[in-house]
């Protein structure tokens, strides 16, 4: 399989002159554990960027590097081509390991923001953002979520400014 970093999730930040700052008036979530954020997550939902146009099924692996950063592995299935595409990056805090605020590269030393903004007691769902309001993912640990919980998720990005009618929905 022929990695494909520009077409992946999390590589479009590159996009916003590689910023990791949070979008105005919104606040990464704090007592994070990252121990418990590892592993897979899938995509449920989001708003549509250039590097993922037409994929589907997509989910994230994260997993710790040596250099005590995270590992980070998206894969989606591109069902025009009918192939899977994947992107491997890397990932640090951007403060404190204690708040869900980090920056993403697929690009050396380029980064972007991935600031989780909205997660549940049990880690198995999650809100997370770049740094505006055009990048938005709904993430599960499993592809799909009740779907009462699906819209509390966009009703919270809807109440800070994400614009309801952009978010593609993969359940």
């Amino acid at each position: 399989m022929q990695i494909k970093s520009t077409l992946m999730f999390l590589s479009m930040l590159l996009l916003n002159g590689c910023s990791v700052k949070v979008p105005k008036d919104i606040s990464p979530v704090n007592d994070f554990d990252l121990s418990r954020y590892l592993g897979e997550w899938h995509e449920v939902a989001r708003i549509d960027n250039r590097f993922e146009k037409g994929l589907n099924k997509v989910s994230a692996n994260y997993s710790l590097r040596d250099d005590g950063g995270v590992k980070v592995v998206n894969r989606g299935w591109d069902s025009k081509n009918k192939k899977w595409k994947e992107s491997i990056g890397k990932a640090y805090f951007v403060e404190s390991s204690d708040t869900g605020a980090l920056k993403v590269s697929f690009f050396g030393p380029f980064y972007g923001g991935y600031n989780i903004i909205k997660l549940d007691d049990n880690y198995q769902y999650s809100l997370v953002v770049g740094p505006n309001k055009d990048y938005l993912w709904i993430l599960s640990r499993t592809p799909t979520m009740p779907p009462e919980l699906l819209n509390e998720y966009i009703n919270f990005a809807s109440h800070y400014g994400f614009d309801r009618q952009r978010i593609l929905i993969f359940q």
